[in-house]
């Protein structure tokens, strides 16, 4: 049992429908690359938010606060309950605790910053914000130079302009959580059915037209360098398995410090009812 088949444990215990909080899974055309649930998966529980958006665009958290408000209105008006899942933590600190306005783009400073080679700016954030690197992937590029726009601009640590303002919806949540050996080879295995199960064609067709947004998601770079030859089906494996244990971790850190949810061990709880049991005991839950 993963994060998206234990929301859809919980929306079918409480009649809820789901909203996706993924960074990735928005996409179309990469179900596979992203691990979206299929049909059979959903188990009729209504999905949102989940394969919806052209590969070209970008989505960032405050579209994402804006969509996921607007269907949580939208479901308690049906009389159901939102089940809100995904592991882009600043997408459910934003649903949960509102996410602070942000100044207009300074086009000086964001061209200084867009000309930095990588490694110099993340050098610069690390000596301006040293909490950042621990909480962000500091091989993507375009993450790590809009981070240290806004710590420059601002003069504040990065977790302080991401932090509380317009919007935020009263919830309950819950971190899920496994032990370190049994992630890593749920994620090995994961990687592997991964690219044996459509994910390679997946990026070949997408990335013959414009996917700027698609690109950002885990695996799809180093499956353009397996395609391109300049690299071996076992390198892209390492390097995809080696990049999600990395994103597991930052996941961990943020709703360790940003989101003060509790955890709830699913290595403890592999059955279902015991997840569910564990998740509805919890205060705010309804069953406590």
């Amino acid at each position: 049992m993963g994060k998206s088949s234990f929301a859809v444990a919980l929306a079918r215990r409480v009649g809820g429908e789901v909203i996706g909080a993924d960074a990735f899974q928005v996409y179309r055309g990469i179900p596979v690359l992203t691990s979206q649930p299929g049909e059979s998966e959903r188990g009729g529980v209504p999905h949102h938010l989940i394969g919806f958006l052209d590969p070209a665009e970008r989505f960032d958290a405050g579209r994402f606060l804006r969509e996921a408000t607007r269907l949580v209105g939208e479901i308690r008006a049906r009389g159901n309950v939102p089940v809100v899942a995904g592991g882009t933590g600043l997408y459910l600190k934003a649903l949960a605790k509102g996410l602070a306005a942000l100044p207009e783009p300074d086009a000086e400073l964001r061209a200084a910053v867009s000309s930095m080679p990588l490694g110099e700016a993340v050098r610069l954030l690390a000596e301006k914000d040293p909490a950042v690197p621990g909480a962000l992937d500091l091989k993507n590029p375009a993450r790590v130079r809009r981070a240290l726009e806004l710590v420059l601009q601002t003069g504040r640590p990065l977790a302080e302009s991401r932090s509380g303002g317009e919007g935020g919806i009263d919830c309950a949540g819950v971190c899920l959580v496994r032990e370190r050996g049994e992630l890593r080879q749920r994620i090995g295995t994961n990687v592997s059915a991964m690219l044996a199960g459509g994910a390679v064609e997946e990026v070949a067709e997408v990335s013959k037209g414009p996917c700027a947004g698609a690109r950002r998601a885990i695996g799809f770079r180093e499956i353009e360098a397996l395609l391109s030859g300049a690299s071996s089906l076992e390198n892209c494996r390492d390097a995809i398995q080696s990049a999600t244990r990395q994103y597991a971790k930052r996941q961990l850190t943020w709703c360790r410090t940003q989101l003060n949810f509790p955890q709830v061990d699913l290595s403890e709880h592999p059955s279902p009812d015991s997840a569910l049991g564990a998740v509805l005991g919890l205060p705010g839950f309804g069953l406590a």
